[in-house]
């Protein structure tokens, strides 16, 4: 495995399946690279366990009773990256500018190790020094009291605890905004705002048991082995049963494709697959609209619905089936990319099971008309009584391992969704009832100067985020920058004009020791599972200090006291700090800390999974799209749709290294993905350098040099390059719709020879 750029990248295609020996060498080289094998060996037999630690990667759930080894081969990756042996010390930072930081490679910031002490930065060395917690925590209150409210963001990127997201959404609402951006507002905010709107929840309504009584499966726009792979075990389990699975997508992947169980010696021993897609679709970026529009047609125009379900659930389904009914074929075929024998297929397959479950991810949501992806979605699930039953229901896959709890318990820019009523009553303070920012209103607050504040509780927000020049230059003139981190990332090597701050805290694998003795943390899962976490490995440093007790310490600093708010006895035991949540959203947490004993974690509940439908009208609603183009933009001459992916090597904006495997990509991350055709027809050659160029209509300066055209399996018109690499690419302004997720599945680019 490559694990840094080289300049002599190759691109020989992968032949292997899923999941087999490719994951076992893949964590034969992370593992030892991060120095810490025993500890890491032992942790991972924790991982994901009801007495262990809940992963740090992704949110998918976690099964009991659990797999002897319940990881996967990213999962493992993120445990040895978390407590590698590797340090970033005061030392480290006497020996390097932020300018000189600033040419390091993603890869080799966060490979430096785990920070160690609070830092602040230092305008006249440019360097971080080191600072006390007290030192910090009064500097950072003091510029916080100068502000009004509304030029402050507090930002979480969907890592943080239950307990942590509910003390800082409170320390926000006292603090007088609802600044609460977070990472679902870049990628299942279109989720959180579709399915709210069609069936009165903002989540979905399967559980990991559906996966044993699914008669089909419906995959849109989601990579399974990169982005969750221990789902490859339900996926299998299910063709075991010779249940058809049904993937659109763009890309050929090969966890959607084949998959070896790492954990099953006799496939390990022959090499035996198992087929995942029984039927693979690779529809255009941005045309699954026209492709659930077609399915839909074919169902009405065959009387294949569940009309008693429809009559007694649905409002509007006589507009929607009108509208399928008029849809012509040829515009269905041209957006899709996909024809009609090949839709018609896939709709009489679904037809023909009794209960179906439709597994969806970023290639349905990040995309100008991504509600209307999500809430065509629910459409095909209503027309066939597909919600509220076993086997059956919508099953967004979420990305961070609590983006979806932190929602759950406040973390959320929108008053209808916060519970200020109960927040008013319990801690006799007046909440904030105005909307607060987004994560893309909140680039643009940085950009145009009116931030003057951004608190980030971890993640690489300016990495992560959409319209990188401006937002790399907007937040050098911020007054105050506090980033609360385990790693060093490019986030923190762009100074505010004002104050930066670096705060470094324990990680969740990390014991977590407070007055009331080793401290538990709890998460939620993708299906809306609650599951405790205990870290037992030696924090990275002594200096580090908790998540919460890092947001008490700044909302001590900042905020008047209030006997009502105890942050002190919080911190101490974070059981308080349950009981808190659990009076103020009973209807998810009553009982939370007895519940947390329920081995395998216990369900929120979801309504909408008894049918019961949260909505004006009190039934599930249709929606008809008004178009079926969901990238935001026309198809023109010499215009490309670029949709961004991460690599096998990599979680968001973490590159554990540049392997690619299974698109067989090594030795570089500076590439861009083509069909042949279109590579023929504008004489672009295997491995030549071109440059990726905006084509938004803004008439806004956007390129990405560099990057080496590869031939590859993708659909015309289309081409692809890695996520965060190619963000600088999307304007800010390019969102989706209702949700302002940023649109970074259909980017309107340009092909401009030469690097």
């Amino acid at each position: 495995m490559a694990t840094q750029h080289d300049d002599r990248p190759d691109f020989t295609p992968y032949p292997g399946p899923s999941g087999g020996w490719g994951s076992v060498k893949s964590l034969a080289d992370i593992i030892p690279r991060e120095k810490n094998p025993v500890e890491t060996g032992k942790e991972l037999l924790r991982q994901n366990k009801h007495d262990g630690f809940a992963c740090v990667s992704c949110a998918w759930a976690k099964p009991h009773p659990p797999h002897p080894a319940e990881f996967c081969e990213n999962g493992a990756k993120a445990t040895a990256w978390e407590i590698t042996s590797q340090r970033v010390t005061p030392d480290f930072f006497r020996a390097h500018t932020l300018t000189a930081l600033r040419e390091w490679s993603d890869y080799r910031l966060e490979e430096a190790g785990r920070l160690t002490h609070p830092m602040r930065y230092d305008r006249a060395t440019d360097k971080y020094v080191t600072a006390t917690w007290d030192e910090a925590f009064a500097a950072i209150g003091a510029k916080l009291k100068g502000y009004d409210p509304r030029q402050v963001v507090f930002y979480a990127s969907g890592r943080a605890s239950l307990e942590t997201s509910y003390l800082y959404q409170l320390m926000a609402r006292m603090y007088g905004n609802q600044n609460l951006p977070d990472s679902s507002n870049m990628c299942h905010e279109s989720t959180s705002v579709g399915l709210k709107a069609a069936i009165g929840v903002p989540v979905g309504t399967t559980r990991l048991d559906d996966f044993d009584t699914t008669d089909c499966i419906l995959h849109f726009g989601q990579n399974v082995a990169t982005n969750s792979p221990r789902m490859l075990h339900q996926l299998r389990s299910v063709r075991k049963r010779d249940v058809p699975i049904i993937v659109f997508n763009p890309l050929k992947e090969r966890g959607l494709e084949r998959f070896t169980d790492p954990q099953n010696p006799i496939e390990m021993a022959t090499g035996k697959e198992t087929q995942i897609a029984t039927q693979y679709l690779q529809v255009k970026a941005g045309g699954d609209l026209a492709a659930m529009m077609g399915m839909a047609k074919w169902l009405i125009e065959h009387d294949r619905v569940d009309a008693a379900f429809i009559a007694e659930h649905t409002h509007d389904y006589d507009a929607f089936a009108a509208k399928a009914r008029a849809t012509g074929w040829d515009e269905i075929e041209r957006e899709s990319g996909l024809a009609r024998a090949e839709i018609e297929r896939a709709a009489e397959t679904y037809a023909g099971a009794k209960a179906a479950m439709a597994i969806y991810g970023m290639g349905l949501t990040q995309h100008v008309k991504g509600v209307d992806n999500v809430r065509m979605l629910v459409n095909l699930l209503l027309l066939r009584g597909n919600i509220g039953k076993p086997g059956a229901g919508p099953c967004p896959v979420r990305g961070h391992s609590n983006v979806q709890g932190q929602r759950t318990v406040g973390i959320t820019e929108k008053t209808e969704l916060a519970p200020v009523d109960k927040l008013k009553e319990r801690y006799g303070f007046e909440p904030p009832t105005q909307k607060g920012l987004d994560t893309v209103e909140a680039c643009g607050g940085v950009i145009d100067g009116t931030v003057k504040a951004f608190v980030s509780l971890g993640g690489n927000f300016v990495r992560a985020a959409p319209e990188t020049r401006l937002l790399e230059e907007g937040w050098a003139g911020l007054d105050l920058s506090v980033q609360i981190a385990t790693k060093l990332n490019r986030s923190h090597l762009i100074p505010a004009a004002g104050e930066t701050w670096l705060l470094p805290c324990l990680g969740r694998i990390e014991r977590d020791l407070q007055a009331a003795g080793a401290q538990m943390v709890t998460v939620e899962d993708s299906t809306s599972v609650i599951h405790p976490s205990v870290g037992k490995v030696d924090p990275a440093s002594p200096y580090l200090l908790s998540e919460p007790a890092i947001v008490a310490g700044i909302a001590k600093a900042t905020l008047p006291p209030n006997p009502a708010v105890p942050w002190d006895e919080w911190v101490g035991d974070y059981a308080l700090v349950r009981d808190e949540i659990a009076a103020v959203f009973p209807h998810f947490f009553a009982r939370f800390n007895e519940r947390l004993k329920e081995p395998g974690g216990f369900w929120k509940g979801n309504k909408a999974a008894n049918r019961e439908w949260d909505t004006p009208t009190g039934k599930a609603e249709f929606v008809i799209p008004d178009v079926l183009n969901a990238t935001g933009f026309a198809d023109a001459g010499g215009r490309f749709r670029l949709l961004t992916v991460r690599s096998n090597d990599q979680f968001n904006t973490t590159v554990y290294g540049y392997s690619d495997r299974f698109r067989g990509i090594n030795g570089t991350r500076q590439v861009v993905l083509m069909n042949r055709a279109d590579m023929d027809a504008l004489g672009v050659t295997q491995g030549q350098k071109v440059t990726l160029a905006g084509d938004a209509d803004d008439n806004m300066d956007r390129r990405v040099a560099g990057l080496m055209a590869v031939a590859y399996d993708v659909p015309p018109g289309c081409v692809v390059g890695y996520y965060p690499e190619c963000n600088p690419l999307i304007a800010l302004a390019h969102h989706a719709e209702e949700s302002h997720v940023p649109a970074a599945k259909s980017v309107p680019v340009r092909i401009v020879a030469g690097g």
